[in-house]
């Protein structure tokens, strides 16, 4: 069938932009008076994640100043499960490829995957952490706070869940994702989590959480006593900010790129409408999508395509990227090979975005609800088809930039990049 056209809208939503971040960041660090913890060692571990998180390397940087001023010696490590393929290296690549290297940051990257037993949960989970990090004096924390693609709670993705899952290494992750099955997410991380404060090692969580525009909105600095209910409030804050695809119910649903620098299943569960886990959690109720097509990987998912088994069609170009030790790593860690399946793979972007129309009925190209987007981060401007414009118009929280016009491919018949096509 022939292709709608589109246009591009820009969605408003309400921005929040934290000034001076390194500054704030070193200042709220200087007001823990650290200098008591010095008599327990000055070693401290900074536990960083694996997610494409704006200003990330400049909050660890200011971080770091902020543990050294206070007469620390910190050293970074990877808490990020079985990312990076679940090696050391990999781990070490990950951090490297945000610019977190040794250089840039002047303190050493310890990477390991080796792990440390602190006995069990109530409920008789063993509680892994990452053994060069527990060997410290100290570790330190710092991740987004946002909603998890698996779950909803009042903690869902950050802190406690990084403390869990993150410092468990490969060996945690997987079995934290047993557990889940049986207990749910919610307990097992926070049971997990207070297993390991109980050692006393942590100094501070940083958490970190960003606006529809992937602008940090805050970086608060939570002490152990207040991490949990901090953690609670920042994500109450995080939610309000959040971006959402404008429309409720969407024929094709067009997604440039997906990675594990965007999402943890390559784009967000939330916004697309699908978790495809079914022996954990039910499908979402909203947004109602018929049919995901997923065009690229982005280079930093090091060929971890997690989560493309969520989507209906893929291009080649994306196949042609997955690596897919990485992918089933990840996969088997997280109990969730729903995730790692291979869509069925067309041979370009335009077959792929074509099937996905031609399999929801008979519909004609004019009256095609499609939604063009970058990411799941990317939603403050998105192209939509000629059939939502007459709602998009009387919506004041929608603006029409340009168009109508027709999806731009190349000759190959992949789409022109989003943010360069016909001058927008």
């Amino acid at each position: 069938m022939a292709l709608p056209k589109v246009v591009r809208i820009r969605q408003k939503f309400e921005k929040s932009v934290l000034q001076s971040i390194e500054d704030t960041v070193f200042n709220r660090i200087a007001g823990l008076d650290l200098k008591k913890h010095l008599k327990d060692g000055r070693r401290v571990g900074v536990g960083c994640s694996s997610r494409g998180i704006s200003n990330y390397a400049t909050i660890v940087k200011a971080v770091v100043r902020g543990l050294q001023e206070s007469g620390f010696e910190p050293f970074l490590f990877p808490a990020m499960g079985s990312h990076g393929a679940a090696t050391a290296e990999g781990q070490k690549t990950v951090l490297e490829n945000y610019g977190l290297s040794e250089a840039e940051t002047g303190v050493p990257i310890l990477s390991s995957l080796e792990t440390r037993a602190l006995g069990e949960t109530d409920d008789g989970v063993p509680v892994l952490v990452d053994k060069i990090a527990f060997e410290a004096d100290h570790f330190v924390l710092v991740n987004r706070i946002k909603s998890h693609t698996e779950f909803t709670h009042e903690f869902e993705s950050g802190l406690l869940k990084m403390m869990a899952i993150g410092m468990g290494k490969e060996k945690g992750a997987t079995l934290y994702h047993k557990a889940f099955m049986i207990h749910g997410y919610p307990k097992i991380i926070l049971s997990v989590a207070q297993r390991v404060m109980a050692t006393g090692k942590l100094l501070f969580g940083a958490g970190i959480i960003e606006d529809a525009y992937c602008n940090t909105a805050d970086v608060a600095i939570l002490d152990p006593d207040n991490l949990i209910e901090g953690e609670k409030s920042l994500l109450r804050r995080s939610k309000t900010l959040s971006a959402r695809l404008p429309f409720e119910d969407v024929d094709v649903l067009v997604i440039d790129e997906m990675g594990k620098d965007i999402s943890g299943t390559g784009f967000d569960s939330k916004v697309v409408g699908r978790i495809l886990m079914p022996l954990v959690t039910p499908e979402p109720l909203s947004p109602r999508v018929k049919r995901i097509v997923v065009c690229d990987l982005t280079a930093k998912s090091g060929g971890n395509a997690d989560g493309v088994g969520v989507a209906d069609f893929i291009s080649e170009r994306l196949f042609q990227k997955i690596d897919k030790r990485s992918l089933y790593v990840n996969a088997l860690a997280g109990s969730e090979p729903e995730h790692a399946r291979i869509p069925m793979t067309m041979a370009c972007d335009r077959a792929a975005i074509e099937a996905g129309a031609n399999t929801i009925g008979m519909i004609e190209a004019d009256d095609l609800r499609l939604i063009r987007i970058k990411n799941t981060l990317r939603l403050d401007e998105l192209d939509v088809s000629t059939a939502f414009l007459a709602d998009a118009r009387e919506r004041s929280d929608l603006e029409i930039l340009s168009g109508p016009r027709e999806i731009p491919f190349d000759g190959s018949g992949s789409l022109l990049p989003f943010f360069k096509s016909n001058g927008v």
